[in-house]
């Protein structure tokens, strides 16, 4: 089964948090030179939000999709940095 940002479900969240889909949030939000307050604003997540997002406490698929729009990105991206 492959994971992706689509089909996580209470049953393969572990899995997914395995991937370290948070380092890659920070990454690619680094690289697009926002801090925590852009990438808030412009997603309409909080600062908090998004900071367990990057240390993967939150790996809510609804949140790395609202962050990956606001970047511009696939979702799926986060699963291959």
């Amino acid at each position: 089964m492959s994971i992706s940002i689509q089909n996580v479900d209470a049953s393969n969240v572990s899995q997914l948090s395995q991937i370290d889909v948070g380092n890659a949030v920070r990454t690619a939000r680094e690289s697009y030179g926002y801090s925590l307050d852009d990438l808030a604003v412009t997603c309409g997540l909080t600062n908090r939000e998004i900071s367990d997002v990057e240390i993967g406490a939150d790996t809510d698929p609804s949140k790395i999709r609202r962050i990956a729009a606001a970047l511009q990105i696939a979702p799926s991206e986060f699963l291959s940095i």
